[in-house]
């Protein structure tokens, strides 16, 4: 087999090189090109005509793998791969990491943290969660998740002078180490156990085992731990509601839509590929995880009194909406974990788009009670959020509506009667806590005058989320084409 470097190789690689390679720029240009604070808005254009470049690439490679019928072209001898479910969550990481650093730029001058690296690493944490989702061999793929997860733990704590943001960091640093560690041995178990890195020969070496094979359950245990503790879902969570209340409210953004969606990614491509034939021995476990994960996450947010860990606890019960799509298994439920993420991504980016408003000169704007008034001191913003709200609990005709939707319709068809009926329940719960914010936005009296942050980027971001969340919701058909696409083939 050959191992030279070729056409086809360069093609599936090129959007995570050009995102490698204007994030390394980038470093070298804070460094030796634009030394001054007041000259990094040429970093968020560098940054953008970086993503630029990415989106020409995905474009190519989209209109390549629509002329084939989305049929798999891998490359590096089965290291990566074009298809479409790597393609819609590429384009989703691609959306999550422009509208994230366009906000960015006012909130940093407001933090007096303003510096060049930060752009650079928003380009490497998406490079790193473009190998998550395009790859399909398990080297490569630790590689992409450690570029990912590395790129976070210096991120959340940007803030140098916040206590509560180097507290975050080290928690983060500490349980993630941890959790990777279970992922490396869960992948040399893997290793062991087919003589295979790639997911393929791995498929078919397990497939003929006995799904309740010793080794093969301790593999399904480790990387699960290693996978769960990205995604944040009970009992792997604790590490979340801290990260996200002490990270910057622009990092905890990005952190909540673009790692759980990547990770999500290759935990599809482990459940439905290397590990369906054990189906019988996690289904049972991770349906009950899901349970939790919407109990925890859905009663833990009644009683929080920051925006931030509510919308924490908020992102942990729709992990777990979002795992009842894999438990389904069908091509409803992979279909419908695909809409759930990409409408998530929007719509919880939006809510958290809002608190970055919020903060302004000496106020944090992300406690419950900083949105007391909110309808008062600025409508726009106060029924942007009602918006991004109601498509968090799945209210019509939002998005959520329609991404949870498909996960109770895979559900019921493949007669996970039980888990379809605590889902829908945990949606009344999540409407308590959602309109707590509601009441205090439409109701309260204006506690702060101050005005609040804006800028052309906010407003473009806010303005992108809310039409995507509300669009997605009225006309779903080529959202849902997407995701269509991107089944497994």
């Amino acid at each position: 087999m050959s191992s030279y470097y070729t056409s086809t190789d360069h093609f599936v690689l090129l959007p995570g090189l050009l995102l490698s390679f204007f994030g390394c720029a980038l470093l070298l240009i804070d460094i030796f090109v634009l030394p001054e604070v007041r000259q990094k808005k040429w970093m968020l254009g560098f940054l953008m005509i970086a993503e630029g470049f990415a989106a020409a690439a995905l474009y190519r490679q989209h209109v390549y793998s629509a002329s084939l019928n989305y049929e798999p072209l891998q490359a590096f001898q089965g290291s990566l791969v074009i298809d479409g479910f790597s393609l819609l969550f590429n384009w989703m990481l691609l959306a999550a990491t422009a509208l994230v650093a366009l906000i960015s730029y006012r909130y940093l001058d407001i933090e007096g943290e303003h510096h060049g690296e930060y752009y650079s690493l928003l380009l490497l944490a998406q490079a790193g969660m473009f190998f998550l989702a395009a790859g399909t061999e398990l080297v490569t793929v630790f590689v992409g998740l450690e570029l990912m997860t590395v790129s976070f733990y210096v991120m959340v704590g940007f803030l140098r002078g916040d206590r509560r943001s180097n507290e975050a960091a080290m928690k983060y640093i500490l349980l993630g180490a941890f959790s990777s560690g279970f992922l490396a041995y869960g992948f040399s178990l893997l290793y062991g156990l087919t003589g295979s890195t790639r997911l393929g020969p791995i498929t078919d070496a397990l497939s003929s085992r006995d799904p309740f094979d010793p080794l093969l359950c301790l593999a399904l245990v480790t990387t699960g731990v290693g996978l769960l503790f990205k995604i944040a879902v009970v009992p792997f969570h604790m590490w979340a509601p801290d990260v996200y209340e002490g990270a910057p409210t622009a990092v905890t953004a990005f952190l909540s839509v673009a790692s759980k969606a990547a990770s999500f990614a290759f935990l599809m491509r482990l459940a439905l590929g290397p590990f369906a034939a054990s189906r019988a021995a996690w289904e049972p476990v991770l349906g009950g995880i899901a349970v939790l994960t919407l109990t925890v996450g859905n009663l833990a947010a009644i009683t929080q009194t920051n925006v931030k860990r509510l919308l924490a606890y908020s992102s942990i019960s729709h992990a777990g909406y979002a795992l009842l799509g894999i438990i389904a298994g069908n091509s409803a439920g992979i279909q419908g974990t695909a809409v759930y993420l990409a409408v998530y991504t929007f719509m919880n980016l939006g809510a958290f788009l809002v608190v970055v408003a919020l903060r302004r000169e000496n106020i944090r704007g992300d406690e419950v009670d900083d949105m007391t008034g909110l309808m008062h001191s600025s409508p726009a913003y106060a029924v942007l959020m009602l918006v991004f709200l109601l498509s968090l609990a799945g209210i019509p005709p939002t998005a959520g509506f329609i991404a949870k939707y498909y996960i109770f319709l895979a559900l019921i068809q493949t007669q996970h009667y039980a888990l379809a009926v605590a889902a829908a329940l945990y949606v009344a719960v999540a409407l308590y806590y959602y309109f707590r914010l509601v009441r205090r936005m439409f109701t309260g009296e204006l506690r702060e005058a101050a005005p609040l942050a804006s800028s052309m980027g906010l407003k473009l971001a806010m303005g992108t989320s809310a039409l995507v969340t509300l669009g997605a919701g009225l006309f779903p058909e080529p959202l849902v084409r997407l995701a269509q696409n991107s089944l497994f083939r």
